[in-house]
């Protein structure tokens, strides 16, 4: 279903948070996210809060996910007194199966977690395969 293939993510997100740099578009800081599958559909949450929906961008393409947002700072005229949620931008780049069906993704935003649901593809789902038998029908014999 997902293939992961970066061993030092987490590694990389203990380093931004202790350091606090923020993230940016040519180094964006990694969103926490759950993944499960949920009968037909595999679903993967991700954890944005405090982001605009029309700052989060999704894209598919082949069978590589990617999911970008940003958080911007309140505004410029603020004197900020304590300043402790991450800013900058935020992305994670799924690499998905062919058992899922990317053409039929369902985003929702709500709460600050976007939820998408990815249907898995006809031809992975299980199904049971008929057995015909051999020509077992008596047959006419002329002599």
């Amino acid at each position: 279903m997902l293939m992961r293939t970066d061993p030092f993510r987490e590694l990389d997100r203990l380093t931004q948070q202790v350091m606090g740099s923020a993230g940016t578009w040519s180094r964006p800081t990694a969103m926490p996210m759950d993944a499960y599958r949920d009968g037909d559909e595999f679903v993967v949450a991700f954890d944005l809060p405090g982001v605009p929906a029309d700052a989060i961008d999704l894209d598919v393409e082949r069978n590589v996910l990617t999911v970008k947002a940003e958080r911007r700072p309140v505004g410029k005229d603020v004197e900020m007194q304590v300043s402790e949620r991450p800013l900058g931008v935020f992305s994670r780049q799924l690499f998905l199966g062919d058992s899922l069906d990317t053409d039929h993704i369902d985003a929702k935003y709500d709460a600050g977690v976007l939820t998408l649901r990815i249907p898995i593809a006809e031809r992975a789902k299980p199904r049971k395969i008929a057995i015909s038998a051999g020509e077992d029908a008596p047959r006419q014999i002329d002599a």
